[in-house]
C-alpha cells in the first residue's frame, strides 16, 4: 500500500521497519518536531525521525496540523491508501483522517475501550492489570475512540517494568499493523462497547513520590510503572531516593507508615511492608539494596517522608 507514517517515540520505530520491510511503499513519515535533549540541550530528532532518516525516507515534522492549510494540503497531496499512526503526539483533524483511502490506523497499546490515552503502558501495570495487549483502531476525531480492526491480549508478568512490557508491545503492535493491511479490505470494524472505559493519564512528575499510607502491593505497582521515568522516589532526612525496584514484605504490626521496620530497610505501609532492593542516590549511580546501605545505612526505626 501507499501509505503515510505518524509516530513519535521509540515505541513507534518498530511499526516503521515493519511496515518498510513488508515492501509497503512509505512515501512521508510525519513525527514531532526535534527538541532540546541530552546534557548539551542540542536539537535532537526524534527516534522516529532519525530511523526515517537512516531508509531514506522523507520526514515532515509540523509543530501542528490543525488549522494549517498548506500542511493539510501537503497530506492530501500524498494520495494516500492509508496513514499509520503509531504514539504522534498530535491531534490528526478531520481532514487528515478522511485524506487517504482506507484513513487512518492507530496501532494503541491497551485492550480498548481499557486505558484510552496517553499512557497505558504505564497505568495498566500500576493498575496491577492482569493483562493488555495492542488493538488496532481506526481513527476518529475522538480520543481513542474509534472501531477496532484487531485486537490481542498478553499477560503482564508480576515483575514487569514498564520499558518491559513497552518493547513487548511495540513488538506485537509491528506485526499486527503489517497483518492489518494485508487484510485491509476485508476487515469488520467493531465499535467500541462503551463499558468498561478508562483513560490514561500522562504521568506527571508530581506522582513519583510514594505515599506509604497506600498498601505496599500497590506502591510495588507503581515503582514498575514509573521506571525509568520519573522514578518513583521516597524521601529520608530530606534526601529523596529512587526506588527502581522493589518487593512486599510482612509488614510490623502497629508500625507507623513509612517506619523502617528491621535492618534491610522494609517500610512499613498501609498494608505490610515495601522493601527497596534497587535504590539511587540524587547524583549518584542505582545501587543494588545490601550495596546502598554499605555506603548509606538507615536503621530499623527510621522514618520515611
Amino acid at each position: 500500500m501507499r501509505l503515510a507514517f505518524m509516530g513519535t517515540p521509540d515505541f513507534a520505530v518498530a511499526a516503521l521497519d515493519a511496515l518498510h520491510a513488508a515492501g509497503h511503499e512509505i512515501v512521508c513519515v510525519y513525527t514531532q518536531p526535534p527538541r532540546p535533549a541530552n546534557r548539551g540541550k542540542s536539537l535532537t530528532p526524534t527516534p522516529v525521525h532519525q530511523r526515517a532518516e537512516a531508509l531514506g525516507i522523507e520526514v515532515r515534522h509540523p509543530l501542528k496540523l490543525r488549522g494549517q492549510q498548506a500542511e493539510l494540503e501537503a497530506f492530501r497531496a500524498l494520495d494516500l491508501d492509508v496513514a499509520v499512526v503509531a504514539a504522534y503526539g498530535l491531534i490528526l483533524p478531520q481532514e487528515v483522517l478522511d485524506a487517504p483511502k482506507f484513513g487512518c490506523l492507530n496501532i494503541h497499546a491497551s485492550l480498548l475501550p481499557r486505558w484510552r490515552g496517553a499512557a497505558p503502558i504505564h497505568r495498566a501495570i500500576e493498575a496491577g492489570d492482569a493483562e493488555t495487549g495492542i488493538t488496532i483502531m481506526q481513527m476518529d476525531a475522538g480520543l481513542d475512540t474509534g472501531a477496532m480492526l484487531l485486537k490481542r491480549a498478553t499477560p503482564i508478568g508480576a515483575d514487569e517494568t514498564t520499558p518491559e512490557l513497552h518493547d513487548r508491545l511495540a513488538a506485537m503492535g509491528a506485526e499486527m499493523i503489517v497483518e492489518a493491511l494485508e487484510t485491509l479490505p476485508s476487515l469488520t470494524p467493531e465499535p467500541q462497547p462503551a463499558e468498561g472505559v478508562t483513560y490514561a493519564s500522562k504521568i506527571d512528575k508530581a506522582e513519583a513520590k510514594l505515599d506509604f499510607a497506600q498498601p505496599a502491593a500497590a506502591l510495588e505497582r507503581k515503582v514498575r510503572a514509573l521506571v525509568p521515568f520519573p522514578g518513583a522516589y521516597a524521601e529520608y532526612e530530606g534526601e529523596r531516593i529512587k526506588i527502581l525496584k522493589a518487593e512486599v514484605a510482612p509488614g510490623k504490626p502497629g508500625a507507623a507508615p513509612g517506619t523502617v521496620t528491621d535492618d534491610r530497610l522494609a517500610i512499613q505501609t498501609g498494608e505490610g511492608a515495601l522493601r527497596p532492593l534497587v535504590l539511587q542516590r540524587a547524583g549518584k549511580q542505582a545501587l543494588d539494596l545490601e550495596t546502598f546501605l554499605r555506603g548509606f545505612p538507615i536503621p530499623s526505626g527510621a522514618r520515611f517522608g
